[in-house]
């Protein structure tokens, strides 16, 4: 069903601001950035003091390059980057429609389960303003249906329902004044989603820094990073702000096939930041472990079960099993909107099945034989027994999942 919708969704249209400018990186082609030199103050003579003792400065987190914001809202619209481009071309699109959307998601231009929750909201806001109508029963009966639609572009990811349903919720609490005041609220709330979330990421990843020792050697599957979020990132957040304590770690990426998430997003995202990376093929995992040179594995999630089952990219169940086996310390970087309490194990958890092309096509290079049937799951499920611990902006929980993850959310 929701192949047939992105036949349908229109494709967004690309930036002609100067937004959209981009530069060469040596990872590829980077989204620029104007960047301003800040003039050094003239010094002010003082007389001589005696010098005080000596006292030690705390640390301060180092300042480099930052990765562009995923996802702006602008006027009444969203810009984003084109992450299916990336790292070759730094692309920003403009959505205005919620076909737009809708095909954006599906397509991947936007991905990442809180990006995800961060477009999700910004759909609902463009469909609220899409309705023609100034019968109010029959705005609210639209807005229903067309939101349908936007729940099942993604439908394994958390997040995507979440920002949806926050929005949906908004505009019942505001229904009673008038279908202009809903669209305004609606538009006023996105930018503290996006803010919340990037407050959120931060979080996370000062508390799973704590998880990070000095030479730590780490593995990350798929892209949780930035490029994921609405700012900074969840596994790889936590990776940045150990760098920026200074720690010396290295980071293994898998390459994450068949979409490259991993050699694509993953490795541009931690060459921008400055953080010592190497890309690796998928099926490497389990030989750096076995030889000892992982350390750590830290990865995202798309949905987590109350059960402590994680969805995330396919190839993670896999990694889960080799880390357990190899004794390597295995963990889950995720908002608690993420945490789905209404499912309450993996098995519950809807499998996206993603388009037959990304396994018998490279580019445009068909490899495949004519006819080949195809099994394309976009995610697994790694069972809650082979997470070490989940890290949320509320605290780092531990097993039994079912007592520590229920505790993290706000009771009914």
């Amino acid at each position: 069903m929701a192949q047939k919708d992105a036949k349908k969704a229109q494709k967004p249209k690309r930036a002609t601001t100067k937004a959209a400018a981009s530069k060469e990186t040596a990872a590829g082609k980077k989204l620029a950035s104007k960047k301003t030199v800040a003039k050094k103050p003239a010094a002010k003579k003082t007389p001589a003091k005696k010098p005080a003792a000596k006292k030690s400065a705390p640390k301060k987190p180092r300042k480099g390059p930052q990765i562009p914001q995923t996802i702006e809202w602008v006027e009444g619209k969203a810009r984003i980057i084109d992450q299916s481009r990336l790292p070759l071309v730094g692309e920003i699109v403009e959505i205005t429609t919620p076909d737009e959307m809708i095909y954006a998601i599906q397509t991947m231009k936007i991905r990442g389960a809180p990006a995800l929750g961060v477009a999700g909201a910004v759909g609902v806001a463009l469909i609220a303003d899409s309705i023609d109508t100034l019968n109010e029963t029959e705005y609210y009966r639209k807005l229903t249906e067309e939101v349908r639609r936007l729940i099942v572009s993604r439908p394994t990811a958390a997040n995507l329902i979440w920002g949806i349903n926050r929005m949906m919720a908004l505009a019942a609490r505001t229904s009673n004044r008038g279908i202009e005041t809903v669209r305004k609220t609606l538009h006023r709330e996105i930018p503290k989603i996006i803010a919340e979330d990037q407050k959120r990421n931060r979080k996370m990843a000062e508390l799973g820094a704590k998880l990070v020792e000095d030479g730590d050697r780490i593995l990350t599957h798929c892209n949780a990073g930035s490029l994921a979020t609405a700012g900074y990132g969840t596994a790889l957040g936590v990776v940045y702000a150990a760098h920026e304590d200074g720690k010396d770690i290295k980071v293994y990426v898998d390459e994450t096939r068949p979409c490259l998430q991993g050699a694509r997003l993953s490795i541009w995202e931690l060459m921008t930041m400055g953080v010592p990376s190497i890309l690796i093929v998928d099926s490497a995992a389990g030989l750096l472990m076995r030889e000892g040179e992982i350390t750590k594995v830290f990865v995202g999630a798309d949905r987590i079960a109350a059960n402590g089952d994680v969805a995330n990219k396919i190839g993670t169940y896999s990694l889960s099993v080799l880390a357990k086996e190899n004794e390597v310390p295995f963990y889950v970087v995720a908002p608690t909107s993420t945490i789905d309490p209404t499912t309450p194990h993996g098995r519950k958890i809807p499998i996206e099945l993603r388009d037959p092309a990304e396994l018998t096509m490279v580019g445009e290079t068909q490899v495949a034989p004519d006819g080949v049937q195809v099994y394309n799951p976009a995610f697994d499920v790694t069972p809650g027994e082979n997470v070490t611990a989940i890290v949320t902006e509320k605290g780092v929980v531990k097993p039994p999942y079912e007592k520590s993850l229920a505790k993290l959310l706000p009771r009914e």
